[in-house]
């Protein structure tokens, strides 16, 4: 038996976004200890680790400070945050990824030309909740085909519709079909950002061209959730890990080749890490 080939998703890893927020954070927390976060800069164990190690502090709530310093994660936050932050004393660093920030000048644009806005996105995530958060007026928020709100949707004339920057596109593609034919007048702005859909891209084609899949990212991850639901589509033996000591030696069994690819927030260590143990594994298979 041959060992087992590897092979790594171009796209695998951290997004631009992430890179960018990350630094912006360690760079913050190098020239100052009184850094301040609400909430998990990116949804992985491993980074937010490394982010408390650097010295930067999670808050559940505001209070009022003196010198101190409220980082705006990569996902964004709402603009009242943002002003009772300041109001509060803190100063703002901003780490919001552009591409979120390019969705909410849009959804600001729609609400301002008197559009109803309508996200394509998950409601409890924190990137969808920053985007509500900047409008004046109540956001419809659509996650599945399957529940779309059809009276509150007949009731618009004009729709503006935005889609949170990690969604899955067939999806997306899916919902506008069933709802555009409700409107006189709607504007559809796919804001799927560029490594979400070089990603995807990837990821339909990887589970056809492959004989087992491994997909790294933590389990409070949307965008790695859906790399893992793409694959599983097409590839039954897909697994979602994050770490190598979730991974089975059984998943292997008679496999030729492996496809790996890992999440926007997932850090390059991480992913190493595994693609080491899995030549490990590889090579105890070739060996019995």
């Amino acid at each position: 038996m041959k060992n087992i080939k590897i092979n790594l998703a171009k796209s695998a890893g951290f997004c631009f976004g992430v890179k960018r927020a990350l630094n912006i954070a360690f760079e913050t927390a190098a020239v100052d200890k009184n850094v301040y976060m609400l909430g998990d800069i990116v949804h992985n164990e491993e980074v937010v680790r490394q982010i408390k190690e650097a010295g930067v502090k999670k808050i559940k709530r505001l209070s009022a400070v003196k010198d101190k310093i409220l980082l705006i994660r990569a996902h964004g936050a709402c603009m009242d945050t943002i002003k009772r932050a300041s109001k509060l004393g803190y100063r703002i660093v901003d780490a919001t990824c552009p591409m979120v920030k390019e969705i909410h000048k849009i959804a600001r644009d729609m609400e301002c030309k008197g559009y109803k806005v309508i996200i394509i996105g998950d409601k409890k995530h924190d990137e969808v909740h920053g985007i509500i958060g900047q409008l004046k007026n109540k956001v419809i928020v659509i996650d599945t085909a399957q529940k779309i709100p059809l009276n509150k949707i007949k009731a618009i004339k004009k729709a503006g519709i935005i889609v949170q920057s990690t969604q899955n596109l067939e999806k997306v593609t899916k919902i506008i079909n069933s709802i555009k034919p409700y409107f006189k007048e709607f504007k559809f702005f796919n804001t799927i950002c560029v490594p979400t859909r070089l990603k995807q891209a990837e990821i339909k084609k990887m589970p056809q061209e492959n004989d087992v899949m491994i997909i790294i990212g933590s389990k409070t991850s949307a965008n790695t959730k859906r790399l893992y639901e793409i694959s599983r589509d097409s590839n039954r033996r897909t697994y979602w890990v994050n770490s190598k000591k979730e991974i089975k030696p059984g998943w292997f069994k008679g496999a030729k080749s492996v496809g790996v690819s890992a999440g926007a927030s997932t850090p390059d260590s991480t992913t190493r890490d595994i693609v080491e143990h899995i030549k490990q594994i590889s090579e105890s298979l070739y060996f019995h």
